[in-house]
Protein backbone atom coordinates (compact mmCIF):
# COMPACT_ATOMS: atom_id res chain seq x y z
CA UNK A 1 0.00 0.00 0.00
CA UNK A 2 2.49 2.49 0.97
CA UNK A 3 4.50 1.30 -2.40
CA UNK A 4 1.11 2.47 -4.71
CA UNK A 5 -0.11 5.68 -2.80
CA UNK A 6 1.58 8.05 -4.51
CA UNK A 7 0.38 6.84 -7.58
CA UNK A 8 -3.80 6.39 -6.35
CA UNK A 9 -6.05 9.27 -6.88
CA UNK A 10 -8.69 9.37 -4.14
CA UNK A 11 -11.68 11.67 -4.98
CA UNK A 12 -14.65 12.98 -2.95
CA UNK A 13 -17.99 12.70 -4.88
CA UNK A 14 -18.32 16.12 -3.57
CA UNK A 15 -15.21 16.97 -5.56
CA UNK A 16 -16.06 15.23 -8.82
CA UNK A 17 -19.78 15.67 -9.05
CA UNK A 18 -21.38 18.26 -6.37
CA UNK A 19 -24.95 17.92 -8.18
CA UNK A 20 -25.44 14.08 -7.17
CA UNK A 21 -27.37 14.56 -4.27
CA UNK A 22 -25.67 12.78 -0.93
CA UNK A 23 -25.49 9.40 0.71
CA UNK A 24 -28.12 8.27 2.59
CA UNK A 25 -27.49 5.39 5.04
CA UNK A 26 -30.25 3.56 6.69
CA UNK A 27 -28.87 0.89 9.35
CA UNK A 28 -31.07 -1.72 9.63
CA UNK A 29 -30.93 -4.20 12.89
CA UNK A 30 -31.54 -8.18 12.00
CA UNK A 31 -31.93 -9.84 15.08
CA UNK A 32 -30.41 -13.83 14.98
CA UNK A 33 -33.21 -16.62 16.88
CA UNK A 34 -33.99 -19.87 17.16
CA UNK A 35 -31.24 -22.02 15.95
CA UNK A 36 -29.15 -19.69 14.42
CA UNK A 37 -28.90 -17.29 17.63
CA UNK A 38 -28.16 -21.23 19.66
CA UNK A 39 -25.32 -21.60 17.03
CA UNK A 40 -23.74 -18.40 17.80
CA UNK A 41 -24.23 -18.79 21.32
CA UNK A 42 -22.07 -22.19 21.23
CA UNK A 43 -19.56 -20.90 18.86
CA UNK A 44 -19.03 -17.73 20.70
CA UNK A 45 -17.82 -19.67 23.97
CA UNK A 46 -15.94 -22.58 22.29
CA UNK A 47 -14.26 -19.52 20.94
CA UNK A 48 -13.80 -17.38 24.07
CA UNK A 49 -12.35 -20.89 25.85
CA UNK A 50 -9.50 -20.99 23.33
CA UNK A 51 -8.60 -17.53 22.51
CA UNK A 52 -8.05 -17.70 26.48
CA UNK A 53 -5.62 -20.50 26.51
CA UNK A 54 -4.09 -19.20 23.45
CA UNK A 55 -3.52 -16.03 25.06
CA UNK A 56 -2.19 -17.93 28.45
CA UNK A 57 0.51 -20.08 26.33
CA UNK A 58 1.27 -17.54 23.71
CA UNK A 59 0.54 -13.66 25.04
CA UNK A 60 -1.87 -11.55 24.46
CA UNK A 61 0.48 -9.65 21.03
CA UNK A 62 1.41 -13.39 19.87
CA UNK A 63 -2.48 -14.27 20.01
CA UNK A 64 -3.67 -11.79 17.46
CA UNK A 65 -4.05 -14.71 14.58
CA UNK A 66 -6.24 -16.58 16.64
CA UNK A 67 -8.28 -13.52 17.88
CA UNK A 68 -9.07 -12.48 14.99
CA UNK A 69 -10.47 -16.00 13.27
CA UNK A 70 -12.21 -16.68 16.03
CA UNK A 71 -13.92 -12.74 15.26
CA UNK A 72 -14.09 -13.72 11.77
CA UNK A 73 -15.94 -17.40 12.87
CA UNK A 74 -18.42 -15.02 14.89
CA UNK A 75 -19.08 -12.63 11.81
CA UNK A 76 -19.87 -15.59 9.38
CA UNK A 77 -22.48 -17.42 11.65
CA UNK A 78 -24.32 -13.64 11.56
CA UNK A 79 -23.74 -13.31 7.45
CA UNK A 80 -25.20 -17.26 7.07
CA UNK A 81 -24.70 -20.88 9.08
CA UNK A 82 -23.85 -22.32 5.97
CA UNK A 83 -20.48 -20.58 5.99
CA UNK A 84 -19.52 -22.43 9.19
CA UNK A 85 -20.47 -25.69 8.95
CA UNK A 86 -22.97 -27.99 6.90
CA UNK A 87 -26.80 -27.20 7.50
CA UNK A 88 -28.50 -29.30 4.44
CA UNK A 89 -30.10 -31.44 7.27
CA UNK A 90 -30.73 -28.90 9.24
CA UNK A 91 -33.86 -26.48 7.98
CA UNK A 92 -34.11 -24.70 11.27
CA UNK A 93 -31.00 -23.28 10.60
CA UNK A 94 -31.88 -20.34 8.41
CA UNK A 95 -30.00 -17.25 7.86
CA UNK A 96 -31.89 -13.86 9.43
CA UNK A 97 -29.24 -11.84 7.02
CA UNK A 98 -30.78 -13.72 3.70
CA UNK A 99 -34.09 -13.79 4.85
CA UNK A 100 -33.99 -10.28 5.46
CA UNK A 101 -32.10 -9.53 2.23
CA UNK A 102 -34.59 -11.21 0.36
CA UNK A 103 -37.63 -8.71 1.61
CA UNK A 104 -35.50 -5.75 0.95
CA UNK A 105 -34.44 -6.63 -2.51
CA UNK A 106 -38.23 -7.36 -3.60
CA UNK A 107 -39.14 -3.91 -2.25
CA UNK A 108 -36.36 -2.32 -3.95
CA UNK A 109 -36.76 -3.90 -7.29
CA UNK A 110 -40.26 -3.05 -7.00
CA UNK A 111 -39.71 0.10 -6.76
CA UNK A 112 -37.00 -0.11 -10.30
CA UNK A 113 -33.56 0.41 -8.21
CA UNK A 114 -30.63 -1.01 -8.72
CA UNK A 115 -28.30 -2.47 -5.85
CA UNK A 116 -25.11 -3.24 -5.01
CA UNK A 117 -24.39 -5.81 -2.35
CA UNK A 118 -20.74 -6.29 -0.81
CA UNK A 119 -19.14 -8.58 1.25
CA UNK A 120 -15.70 -9.37 2.78
CA UNK A 121 -17.06 -13.04 2.12
CA UNK A 122 -16.93 -14.27 -1.47
CA UNK A 123 -18.73 -17.65 -0.05
CA UNK A 124 -21.64 -14.96 0.95
CA UNK A 125 -22.25 -13.87 -2.27
CA UNK A 126 -22.23 -17.47 -3.92
CA UNK A 127 -24.72 -18.18 -1.45
CA UNK A 128 -27.15 -14.76 -1.97
CA UNK A 129 -25.98 -15.33 -5.76
CA UNK A 130 -27.47 -19.17 -5.57
CA UNK A 131 -30.83 -17.25 -3.82
CA UNK A 132 -31.47 -15.20 -6.26
CA UNK A 133 -31.24 -17.92 -8.79
CA UNK A 134 -33.62 -19.67 -7.42
CA UNK A 135 -35.98 -16.47 -7.26
CA UNK A 136 -35.06 -16.08 -10.84
CA UNK A 137 -33.50 -13.02 -10.45
CA UNK A 138 -30.48 -11.80 -12.47
CA UNK A 139 -27.23 -10.77 -11.00
CA UNK A 140 -23.95 -10.06 -11.88
CA UNK A 141 -20.65 -11.13 -9.44
CA UNK A 142 -17.29 -9.37 -9.37
CA UNK A 143 -14.77 -10.91 -6.89
CA UNK A 144 -11.21 -11.82 -6.97
CA UNK A 145 -12.16 -15.11 -9.45
CA UNK A 146 -13.96 -12.80 -12.14
CA UNK A 147 -12.00 -12.21 -14.83
CA UNK A 148 -12.72 -9.02 -16.54
CA UNK A 149 -13.74 -6.45 -14.65
CA UNK A 150 -14.80 -3.68 -16.49
CA UNK A 151 -16.70 -5.79 -18.68
CA UNK A 152 -18.48 -6.57 -15.66
CA UNK A 153 -18.87 -3.26 -14.90
CA UNK A 154 -20.02 -2.09 -18.46
CA UNK A 155 -22.69 -4.79 -18.09
CA UNK A 156 -24.53 -3.91 -15.00
CA UNK A 157 -23.80 0.02 -16.25
CA UNK A 158 -25.98 -1.11 -19.73
CA UNK A 159 -28.56 -2.36 -17.12
CA UNK A 160 -27.89 -6.90 -17.88
CA UNK A 161 -29.08 -6.81 -14.43
CA UNK A 162 -30.39 -4.54 -11.42
CA UNK A 163 -28.22 -6.55 -9.09
CA UNK A 164 -24.26 -6.40 -8.69
CA UNK A 165 -22.87 -8.63 -6.02
CA UNK A 166 -19.35 -7.64 -5.28
CA UNK A 167 -16.14 -8.31 -2.49
CA UNK A 168 -15.15 -5.75 -1.18
CA UNK A 169 -11.21 -6.81 -1.83
CA UNK A 170 -12.32 -7.16 -5.90
CA UNK A 171 -14.32 -3.80 -5.78
CA UNK A 172 -12.21 -1.77 -3.38
CA UNK A 173 -10.57 0.64 -5.66
CA UNK A 174 -11.18 2.52 -8.54
CA UNK A 175 -15.01 1.60 -9.22
CA UNK A 176 -17.59 3.58 -10.79
CA UNK A 177 -20.79 2.66 -10.69
CA UNK A 178 -23.53 5.25 -11.33
CA UNK A 179 -26.17 3.63 -12.57
CA UNK A 180 -26.65 1.96 -8.73
CA UNK A 181 -28.73 3.90 -6.50
CA UNK A 182 -28.95 1.23 -3.58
Amino acid sequence: QHRIAPYLMRRNKRDVAPELPTKTEVVKMVPVHGAQRELYEHIRVSAHTKVRTVIRKKGLAASTVDILAALTRLRQVCCDPSLVMDTTDRPDLRSAKLDTLDELLKDLLSQGRRVLIFSQFTSMLARIGARLEERGRPYLALTGASRDRQSLVDAFERGAADIFLLSLKAAGTGLNLVSADT
